[in-house]
């Protein structure tokens, strides 16, 4: 950080809550020569950050009057919300930017954002995806969303905590509908790798060369399903990579083989049931990502 840099006002920050990732952005902040105001229910959690220069503040009304800029990033927006209400919060939050890094969803962003400016405050809503010993890296991927000045205001800041920084635009829930978006592919995934472990475990082979060779795969089937995402785009669904009935074929196999070995049946039963009625409905004949007809209905 440059000599200018510091003396501007972006170079004093307020961090509220100090669970394990608020204390990491609180410590990236400092480690970049941020002045840095702190608050937390519980005071002791500062005590490693005041040894290196933080201020913790008496109050988080105190904590967001000392800086322009305000980062949250707590439990959860029920939390997010009770500190908000606590005592000259309110008037304190006035004229100053509300960077909300909390996790949760459109709704709460919506609703976050209509506190803060009910009560003449700048909102920004983001998604960390990442965990605290991966942020402040290159590629570490943040979603963001809110007011584009209030972003251009922020972007050093969150330059400090992530390198790969994504600004969904001025829709607010955008961030946090993102973050669902791909918890979901996540979370679809984990439960396929967890299925495939078991298919793993009843073949006898190791289970760790398999997540070896998932991890091998990964950025073919990352490229496959962003085609998949532009099909859906386009509204074309004529075939052009995976024809869906493949799929109904393939899932029902899984099924099979999860029976035939006596392992658990839930992930692939869901997963057939769902090919097997968009093959009824017609779908087999289109590009796979014609399921997301049978989703909207």
């Amino acid at each position: 950080m440059n000599a200018d840099a510091k003396t501007s006002a972006v170079s004093k920050v307020s961090v509220i809550g100090l669970g394990s990732m608020g204390t990491t952005l609180a410590q990236l902040y400092l480690d970049q020569g941020y002045q840095v105001t702190v608050w937390n229910r519980t005071p002791g959690k500062a005590a490693a950050l005041v040894a290196q220069g933080a201020v913790l503040a008496p109050s988080a009304a105190e904590a967001v009057r000392a800086s322009p800029t305000a980062v949250m990033c707590v439990y959860d927006y029920k939390a997010a919300d009770a500190i908000l209400a606590l005592p000259d919060v309110a008037e304190a939050i006035t004229g100053r930017l509300l960077l909300q890094l909390t996790t949760g969803s459109p709704q709460d962003a919506r609703s976050s954002e209509a506190w803060a400016q009910q009560h003449g405050a700048r909102y920004l809503d983001g998604a960390i995806q990442a965990g605290p010993s991966q942020m402040g890296k290159p590629d570490t991927p943040l979603l963001l969303s809110g007011a584009e000045a209030s972003y251009r205001e922020a972007e050093p800041l969150l330059k400090v905590l992530a390198g790969n920084v994504i600004y969904l635009g001025e829709k607010i829930s955008a961030a946090a509908a993102m973050d669902l978006a791909t918890l979901s592919y996540v979370y679809g995934a984990i439960l396929g790798f967890l299925h495939g472990a078991r298919v793993s475990e009843a073949e006898g082979f190791d289970v760790a060369h398999y997540g070896e060779i998932v991890n091998g795969i990964a950025p073919t089937f990352g490229a496959f399903l962003q085609h998949e995402g532009k099909v859906i785009r386009s509204g074309d669904y004529t075939i052009s990579e995976s024809p869906l009935r493949i799929s109904v074929e393939a899932t029902q196999r899984l099924l099979d083989t999860a029976k035939e070995a006596g392992i658990n049946t839930e992930f692939p039963a869901f997963a057939s049931g769902l090919f097997q009625r968009a093959d009824a409905a017609g779908l087999g004949g289109e590009e796979l990502a014609a399921m997301i007809k049978l989703l909207r209905a």
